[in-house]
């Protein structure tokens, strides 16, 4: 079962990573073989299906997010928690970024890392 203390402590250290625009802090979450849904992976990693498998097709996908249009321009993404909902296996995070409100839902193996995850957007 996810606690409240577990899910606190996840969001926080998921959400600081992904401001600090640290790739190997982010994938320190998940297993090594997780799966990631996204309907952004189609047009921006060309996976129709909307899903891609493991750390370094993931990670390859998430570093093109992080990397800034040019040398002089930072990265502006940027995530400001809104809510954290716990499951059973599962933490759901309500975020903003700048396309707007945003859902993750993230399953966990036993070893408390992802498994699953899954990118939810408004339309």
């Amino acid at each position: 079962m996810i606690d409240a203390a577990f899910a606190q402590r996840f969001a926080a250290e998921w959400i600081a990573a992904w401001n600090r625009h640290d790739l190997d802090a982010i994938v320190a979450h998940y297993a090594d073989d997780f799966e990631m849904a996204s309907p952004l992976i189609p047009p921006r990693a060309g996976e129709p299906s909307g899903r891609l498998r493991g750390k370094t097709r993931v990670g390859a996908y998430w570093a093109r997010a992080l990397t800034p249009p040019t040398l002089t321009v930072p990265p502006r993404l940027r995530f400001e928690p809104i809510g954290i909902l716990t499951g059973v296996d599962s933490v759901a995070l309500h975020y903003r970024s700048r396309r707007g409100p945003a859902v993750e839902v993230f399953e966990f193996g036993p070893d408390g890392k992802v498994i699953r995850a899954a990118a939810h957007y408004a339309p």
